[in-house]
């Protein structure tokens, strides 16, 4: 009896730790989405943080030119579908969508945008370069800096009755709003400038589009 005990209670702690490493990781996981969180959408207010779809495999090259897509990692077939389909779920599910949208300049981050929400409602925004760089090697001065100037981006509210949608990239484990799957969603309620954000939903492209 006591071992039975002893067992189901390790089991418990080991599925406590599992959990508390993935949140502190910010690892965005496959979970079912709060039934209240469409509507809350509905409403405006968020801030919807995308990661772009996926690229070819590769890397972007060490003389990398933002005007030349040939220097860059760009879209796969697949990752145009999912843009395609993130797009085609938001106006499905009457998600209204503040623009322009905004995106990195990597060619990845714009045509996933222009895909999902047309080319004339996208706005290049360079800060999203800084988050792709939080994947190099930076002192952590740097580091920290480009998270706070990240965390003065996310306490702005979107227009009324609107969302903002940002696509960029995906952060390190453990860094900002850590990983993010191809298309994958970070749902954020910003407090306004100076009161920081919460981090309300997670969502990957499949769990998007089954949201009712």
């Amino acid at each position: 009896m006591k071992r039975l005990i002893f067992s189901s209670i390790f089991c418990i702690l080991l599925l406590l730790h599992t959990l508390s490493m993935e949140a502190s990781a910010g690892i965005l996981t496959s979970r079912p989405a709060d039934p209240s969180l469409l509507s809350s959408l509905r409403q405006g207010g968020y801030i919807l943080y995308v990661r772009h779809g996926e690229a070819i495999v590769g890397e972007d090259s060490p003389s990398l030119d933002f005007k030349d897509c040939s220097t860059q990692k760009n879209l796969s077939e697949t990752g145009k579908r999912q843009a395609e389909k993130f797009g085609e779920a938001l106006r499905s599910l009457q998600i209204p969508v503040q623009t322009p949208v905004l995106a990195s300049p990597f060619c990845r981050t714009k045509q996933t945008a222009a895909l999902a929400f047309g080319e004339d409602k996208v706005e290049t925004d360079p800060f999203w370069v800084k988050i792709y760089n939080l994947s190099d090697s930076l002192p952590p001065a740097e580091q920290q800096g480009i998270l706070n100037d990240f965390t003065s981006v996310l306490e702005e509210l979107p227009q009324p009755k609107t969302n903002k949608v940002i696509i960029a990239h995906s952060f390190p484990q453990g860094i900002g709003l850590g990983e993010i799957t191809n298309l994958g969603t970070v749902i954020v309620k910003p407090r306004g400038r100076g009161h920081g954000y919460e981090v309300v939903g997670r969502l990957t492209l499949d769990e998007l589009t089954s949201l009712r």
